[in-house]
């Protein structure tokens, strides 16, 4: 009894609404075309969100908390050419990858090319302020004051040398190799493609890639602006040598080339943005038209993209006044302001299609409002709570967080913009139609009897049906003549539901959910940072040849010992060549050991004999002077040095599945530092973006279900029926379930333009098979399959439409050259296309043999007329006794 108080209720409230809005259609069309243009100005402040990691990486991780540890102990800015990372390295910088067309690059005139393009780069010139500052004035310095350069080519420089003196060269070993001062180097980040010359780590016979780095200074705002203008010299001057110099092959990279290539996808799209705005414009005037010159709307199609246009501007324009600043993952929202408003559209147009035509213009508004408002209110709510708890404090990504609040705005603008924009309008084209005017030219059109005296042309121009008579309310036949109405009242709903048609429809949803599951067991995650950018850039190209050539190693991994251990401790040496056993080691500590070992000199020493012999003896070689770097010493009170931390370089041989082993590998090694004795950490800046990735990027997808699914189950006591709730969650969950499954069949992977998307998932499915299933647990009478018809009847039509147009608007997305988009567009198209089937062929078939059930409320019904008959009968008998009485 309550739930349809409140709903009587709910509808009351809406019908009055939609009398306000009729009574006042100028101010309500008027005002909000005057807010978006007066908060669209504030396009002026357009700022764009350079910083990548501050939206890609996860906010709150363990590796922020190490990175801060490590800079403090070791400055991340100075060992950042030790701490090798692929696309994550901090500060600026200039990379290429080198590849021969044919060959090694290693054979001679390569050599020479590959130096000669070295020498080329650091006479790179940045005029500015009357200076030419060359790589000499802004590279990053060593403790000799000397640039630092990659140790690949000071190897080519002796190969050269050897080669110039007739002396034999002997082959670098791989992937560490010792220099000419005795060094030793890791060159497995800068030598790739290798082929040994026998097993093990002997020699290279050939190698098809060289990596080199060059590392800037930043220290100074000057400095800041001289480096990013040597970084697009050195861009251009690779792109001059590799055209002089075609046998090479040159892969460019910077520190700004992934932002830049990440909010170049927003340039990329303009073009196909626009033309999709078109076709969905089209196809939208085109679902709107009719035969019927008079009931034919095209003008309202045409104006539900505007209203969607006014609310995308109108919540830009507070953005903007707001001080947000731009990324590319915002190209995401207004596909989801198109599918809100065009269900909400269609939704209202159909409402009035099955009006009373004999009505004044204001009770059919109000009727509109009060069948339509209800169930458009409950899904924008459901939007709202779903995108509000992604734009909370807890979610860990940035990017997640700022699409979500943002979309809250856009679909608050765009729901008060349907009830008053778009109502207004409607009260407009009422008007039109009930004055028998025509829908386009706004003239009256003759009555039959004086149309057949006019041309043909104009007969064809004038063509409308006269209800001479009131017509029932939801009565159609008016409306047959639009051919989405007809198809789906004369062919669909009888298809659908045929006997012998049900069994292929649940055959198929069988099918469906297999390969649903099949991808959902495969679905993995997405931290590459390359999925989010455009596809015909350097990042892309230079990632590829980063996989193809140096995925035999994983990048430099810090092991920090950040506390005092008894490194002369036998048990404690042990421990930690265990712990680095199975690595590629760049590490003082076994070097150290090693050297004792080469004096005769026992390990287990005392604590002063074991750091004094460091100190004095191992530190001051030259071969190993380079090693001071990776050691703190403290003075104790008693005058004695001691290690209070240190550091050692580890590398993992890795396979093409390199970013899925370092998780492992993280995850491993920091569950060993937890119950290690020897305290530790590890770290490498791509660790940032690794860390608690997954868990980062499904938590806003998994509180928005479990706020969609409270949501519909304490909104239970507002439907009509609470098994509406119940198919409404089903529908949802196959929904997001199929989802899922084929955008990972399709290769999309769960990032957080993927997550995003599945959000607004919950949503689509909600605004497309409510009315559905509403208007089918509404029905009092006759039959199932009689029911599922009319509801498809009534709310097929604009489901469908909006399908169409939604479909149509999304297609010019793949064109885009973009990985961001390629997501956006797979992940979007799947929502729509998995929610038209289960609403247009799961549902209808589904309640044609399941609850709620018709049968009771016919019996009920059946009963009460029975009742009604013989009490009746009673009546009439003792009213005829009571007259034989009389009569006697």
């Amino acid at each position: 009894m309550l739930r349809q108080v409140l709903h009587e209720g709910l509808k009351t409230s809406f019908h009055k609404l939609g009398h306000f809005v009729a009574n006042h259609p100028v101010f309500f069309a008027s005002a909000p075309v005057l807010l978006s243009i007066l908060l669209g100005a504030s396009f002026s402040r357009y700022r764009i969100e350079e910083n990548v990691e501050y939206l890609l990486a996860p906010k709150h991780s363990l590796a922020k908390i190490e990175g801060n540890l490590v800079d403090s102990l070791f400055p991340v800015n100075r060992s950042k050419h030790t701490l090798y990372s692929d696309l994550q390295t901090p500060g600026r910088y200039g990379r290429v990858i080198v590849t021969s067309r044919k060959g090694s690059v290693l054979e001679p005139q390569h050599v020479d090319l590959v130096l000669k393009l070295h020498s080329t780069i650091t006479h790179i010139q940045v005029p500015m302020l009357g200076f030419n500052y060359t790589f000499a004035h802004l590279c990053l310095l060593d403790d000799s004051k000397n640039c630092i350069v990659d140790d690949i080519l000071r190897a080519l420089e002796e190969m050269r040398t050897a080669r110039a003196s007739n002396r034999t060269v002997l082959p670098l070993r791989y992937p560490i190799t010792r220099l000419k001062d005795g060094r030793e180097a890791y060159i497995g980040h800068q030598l790739g493609g290798v082929t040994p010359v026998s097993s093990g780590r002997e020699g290279v016979r050939t190698a098809r890639a060289l990596q080199l780095t060059y590392y800037l200074q930043a220290a100074s705002p000057l400095n800041e602006v001289v480096a990013a203008r040597w970084e697009l010299l050195f861009c251009k001057e690779l792109e001059s040598f590799g055209k002089a110099h075609p046998e090479l092959g040159l892969y460019p990279f910077t520190s700004s080339s992934l932002q830049r290539d990440f909010q170049r996808t927003s340039r990329v799209s303009e073009r196909p943005l626009l033309f999709s705005l078109a076709v969905c414009l089209s196809l939208a005037v085109l679902c709107c038209s009719m035969r019927d010159c008079v009931r034919t709307k095209p003008w309202l199609g045409l104006l539900a993209l505007v209203t969607v246009s006014l609310a995308t501007l109108t919540s830009a324009g507070i953005f903007n006044l707001a001080g947000g600043k731009y990324n590319s993952t915002y190209l995401g929202i207004p596909f989801i302001m198109l599918g809100h408003g065009l269900f909400g559209t269609f939704e209202m147009l159909s409402s009035w299609r099955r009006t009373r035509e004999d009505q004044h213009v204001k009770e059919r508004v109000a009727a509109v409002f009060s069948d339509c408002m209800l169930p458009f209110t409950a899904s924008t709510a459901l939007h709202l709570v779903t995108f509000g708890i992604g734009a909370s404090p807890f979610t860990n990504i940035e990017a997640v967080r700022l699409f979500c609040r943002n979309a809250c705005i856009s679909v608050l603008f765009n729901y008060l913009y349907i009830l008053t924009f778009y109502g207004s309008n409607l009260v407009f084209a009422g008007y039109l139609e009930n004055n028998y005017r025509h829908s386009l030219f706004c003239r009256r059109v003759p009555k039959p009897e004086l149309l057949q005296q006019k041309p043909a042309w104009y007969r064809f121009l004038m063509y409308t049906h006269y209800n001479e008579e009131a017509a029932e309310p939801g009565d159609l036949r008016a409306y047959e003549t639009h051919l989405l109405v007809a198809f789906m009242k004369r062919y669909y709903c009888d298809w659908i539901t045929n006997t012998y048609v049900k069994p292929f429809v649940v055959l198929f949803y069988l099918v469906y959910v297999s390969f649903a599951l099949m991808g959902y067991l495969q679905v993995s995650e997405g931290s590459d940072l390359s999925n989010v950018v455009a596809t015909e850039t350097s990042t892309i190209a230079y990632t590829r040849a980063q996989q193809r050539y140096f995925s035999s190693y994983s990048p430099v991994i810090g092991f920090y010992i950040y506390e005092s251990v008894e490194y002369w401790n036998t048990s404690v040496q042990e421990d930690l060549l265990e712990y680095t056993k199975g690595f590629e080691r760049i590490s003082w500590f076994e070097s150290y050991l090693n050297y004792l070992h080469g004096l005769n000199i026992s390990t287990s020493l005392s604590r002063s004999n074991f750091t004094e012999h460091l100190r004095s003896g191992f530190l001051r070689q030259p071969r190993y002077l380079h090693f001071s770097d990776d050691i703190i010493f403290a003075k104790r009170a008693d005058g004695e040095f001691d290690v209070v931390a240190s550091r050692m370089f580890l590398v993992a041989k890795t396979t093409e599945n390199k970013r899925e082993e370092m998780s492992i590998l993280l995850d491993t090694l920091r569950k060993l530092s937890l119950t290690s004795r020897v305290k530790f950490i590890i770290f490498n800046p791509s660790f940032v973006y690794m860390d608690r990735y997954a868990s980062s990027v499904g938590a806003p997808l998994k509180n928005s279900c479990i706020a969609a699914l409270f949501l519909l189950f304490f909104s239970t006591f507002l439907a009509a029926d609470p098994l509406v709730n119940a198919w409404l969650t089903v529908t949802v969950a196959s929904v997001e379930f199929g989802v899922v499954g084929f955008m990972t069949l399709w290769q999309v992977e769960l990032d957080c333009m993927s997550v995003l998307c599945l959000i607004y998932g919950v949503n689509y499915a909600v605004d497309s098979s409510a009315p559905l299933v509403s208007a089918f647990a509404l029905g009092r009478e006759s039959t199932r399959t009689r029911w599922v018809k009319v509801s498809l009847e009534r709310h097929g039509v604009p489901a469908l439409q909006s399908y169409v147009c939604y479909g149509a608007a999304l297609l010019p997305l793949a064109a885009v050259p973009s990985n961001l988009t390629r997501t956006l567009f797979r992940c979007l198209f799947l929502t729509a296309l998995i929610t038209a089937f289960h609403c247009l062929a799961i549902l209808p078939v589904l309640l044609t043999f399941l609850p709620p059930s018709k049968r009771k409320r016919r019996e009920r019904k059946n009963v009460t007329e029975n009742q009604e008959e013989i009490e009746s009968v009673e009546m009439a008998d003792s009213t005829r006794v009571v007259d034989q009485i009389t009569t006697v």
